[in-house]
């Protein structure tokens, strides 16, 4: 996991290669890497999707994932996160830690993944192995532990000093790295290398109270002492290890696999995962044990143009026989499964069984999305699934000729299974077809594999900001549906009090009826009508968000009372409600980092400013700039040609979602008008 271009999937190869898994590395800049198998991704340079793959070292089996690390593409982080045991972070040398690496870094802490970190790039001019480390503990406020030094860096950079043993691997010049030499330090180095050692020492001391004991005592701590220390230390989140290296040189791999080893968790190690059991509401640990009843997780869903539908699990406990059923507790339903892979990017190899700890991919699970449970039939449980952000920017499209409209649904369907991030949707008053994802290079690599994948032809509309409507404050309001019109008729009264919800809470409904004035069997309706309503909005036909309603009276009729009724009467109260909620229209705002040379600062934070956005920081990267900001996401559209023109093409920028925030009152005015809305 990593910001964009710090090298994983480059590492990645090399440790295929390494471990005999692939024969020949490829590269990501010849579009020739196996890990990056889509052609968009050949293309571009760049990972798009996660790949899962294999391999053996010393004696262990390491389930690989590489992630994409553009901001894009991050459900592939998150899912990957959800079900791995240990991650390696990669940094590039000269940049250290980088906007995407601290929120991978946020999600790897969300899941308690155990860390190791790799200083890659270290042949790059301006590679400083200090300043990478400093970074670890500056902006990620982690505890970083360099367990090696390199042995020069830029084009000196040579080989690298491993502090525990204390001894150098000093790598020939040979192209492919396989051959090293393990030397004494060179004696320029010794006493820098010795200062190092004692400081690892005293930063594993705080951490480890035998160490703390034999330190303070003066006593010599030996090297299995201190291996097991730092194991102890990353498995319990208080120590990441760093190390160096480069990847694309060949050089520092083999010992990143030995620290993969060495330091990062076997299924066995990890703290047992929770799952619940559905029909007593306990609590159950999951234990990496083979023998107890099978319990799985859904983690991504893919399609393969040979195979079909792919599902891919992570076996917490038991095992699974394919041709076997299981329960996908989540839906309540029984799935068999035909055949399970075992994958090396998007190359497939049958196998009879997985195990406990294991990541593969199963074919004939009809009914599975990601985050589903798969579990013993006679042993239903709900583990934990994953949370997702929603999409922040829409583009319309439209098939090129009538004949494509199936094709395109169809399409549009089966990615919007793969990635819980892309929606899409048809307004029923227009019948447009419009799809949502995190930004406008998801949204490129969706159309563009319509076409290629699908072959459907569409148009695509300019990109639009994904807005939300929200409440700002409490009101109570009634609504009454009452309708005869010969035979039976339809009756239904609500009051209900509608408060402005946290942000992010989402929906909360509450039953505080007394007495029966609404029978129970309507109070179910009532919330749905209110979700219903909440979908279209009140203001511009955007959904409503982070609201609680408390359904607290009302009325019914012995005969003409029905769940419909009360559906509308919900919606008709909340459409009732907003005229003295203050209904507001919120925009997505951007977390956006731009790095700049000196001497364009000044215009660039004036870009920012016009853009109605906020600086909020900056810091020096050598002689270069990083603008930290928020800007609104309606006004970042052709930023990139906009800096590209404004530093001659020396400027970059990432940008992440950051929060939801009210818009001005006259572009809310605007956006009501251009979608023939109701000014509240």
């Amino acid at each position: 996991m990593a910001h964009i271009d710090a090298g994983k999937t480059t590492t990645t190869e090399r440790i295929l290669y390494y471990t005999g898994k692939i024969h020949k590395i490829g590269e990501t800049h010849d579009g020739a890497s196996q890990m990056d198998w889509m052609e968009q991704e050949q293309e571009r340079g760049i990972t798009i999707t996660s790949a899962a793959t294999t391999a053996e070292w010393k004696g262990h089996r390491i389930n690989i994932i590489d992630t994409p690390g553009h901001v894009d593409f991050t459900v592939e982080v998150e899912r990957s996160l959800r079900v791995l045991d240990g991650a390696i972070a990669v940094l590039d040398a000269q940049a250290g830690v980088e906007p995407q690496t601290e929120t991978v870094w946020r999600q790897a802490s969300d899941y308690d993944v155990p860390r190791i970190v790799f200083v890659n790039k270290m042949d790059k001019l301006g590679a400083d192995f200090d300043f990478s480390v400093n970074s670890i503990k500056e902006r990620l406020q982690a505890n970083a532990l360099a367990i090696q030094m390199p042995i020069g860096a830029e084009d000196d950079f040579e080989g690298i000093i491993d502090l525990i043993e204390m001894k150098a691997d000093i790598y020939d010049e040979d192209e492919l790295g396989a051959e090293w030499d393990t030397v004494e330090i060179p004696d320029e180095y010794k006493e820098e290398a010795q200062k190092r050692r004692d400081t690892m020492i005293e930063e594993l001391a705080d951490v480890d109270d035998s160490i703390m004991e034999k330190y303070l005592e003066g006593e010599e701590i030996s090297i299995p002492e201190i291996k097991a220390a730092i194991r102890k230390a990353t498995l319990n989140l208080e120590l990441f290890p760093v190390l160096a290296g480069s990847a694309f040189k060949n050089k520092g791999v083999q010992m990143l696999m030995d620290a993969t080893v060495d330091f990062l968790p076997s299924p066995l190690d990890v703290k047992p995962y929770k799952a619940t059991n559905p029909d007593t509401d306990e609590e159950v640990e999951l234990k990496a044990n083979d023998d107890a009843p099978f319990a799985a997780l859904a983690f991504k869903i893919a399609t393969d143009p040979f195979v079909g539908r792919l599902t891919f699990i992570r076996v917490y406990q038991g095992t699974l026989e394919s041709g076997s059923y299981v329960l996908n507790s989540t839906k309540d339903k029984r799935e068999r499964v035909g055949r399970l892979l075992q994958m090396h990017s998007n190359h497939r190899q049958e196998i009879p069984e997985v195990f406990s700890g294991d990541i593969a991919a199963a074919i004939g699970l009809k009914n599975t999305t990601t985050g589903d449970s798969l579990t013993d039939v006679d042993h239903p449980l709900h583990l934990e699934s994953m949370e997702f952000p929603e999409p922040v920017i829409q583009v319309a499209v439209e098939p090129k000729t009538k004949a494509d409209q199936d094709k395109m649904n169809n399409a549009l369907q089966k990615l919007s299974e793969e990635d819980p991030t892309f929606r899409a949707e048809t307004n029923p008053e227009t019948g447009e077809t419009l799809i949502a994802g995190m930004g406008e290079l998801h949204l490129d690599i969706i159309i563009d594999r319509m076409k290629r994948e699908f072959k459907v032809e569409a148009t695509v509309g300019a990109p639009q900001v994904s807005y939300r409507e929200a409440f700002t404050k409490q009101t109570s309001a009634q609504g009454k549906f009452v309708r005869q019109s010969g035979g039976k008729g339809q009756y239904g009264d609500v009051w209900i009090e509608f408060t402005p919800n946290e942000e992010g809470k989402g929906f909360e409904f509450e039953d505080a009826i007394v007495g029966g004035v609404v029978p129970r069997e309507y109070i179910a309706s009532v919330e749905q009508g209110v979700k219903e309503s909440m979908e279209n909005g009140v203001l511009a036909g955007y959904p409503l968000i982070d609201l609680k309603a408390k359904l607290y009276d009302g009325s019914y009729h012995e005969v003409d009372s029905s769940e419909a009724a009360f559906k509308v009467a919900a919606s008709i109260a909340l459409r009732n409600a907003s005229k003295t909620a203050a209904p507001v229209i919120l925009e997505p705002i951007m977390k956006v980092d731009i790095l700049v040379p000196e001497e364009y600062m000044g215009d660039i934070m004036g870009q920012v400013t016009a853009r109605r956005g906020r600086v909020d920081g900056m810091e020096a990267r050598g002689n270069a700039q990083m603008i930290h900001s928020f800007v609104p996401l309606a006004e970042m559209f052709g930023y990139a040609t906009t800096l590209r023109s404004a530093s001659q093409g020396r400027g970059t920028f990432t940008m992440t979602f950051d929060h939801y925030e009210a818009v001005p009152k006259s572009i809310q005015e605007e956006i009501i008008k251009k979608n023939g809305g109701n000014p509240a």
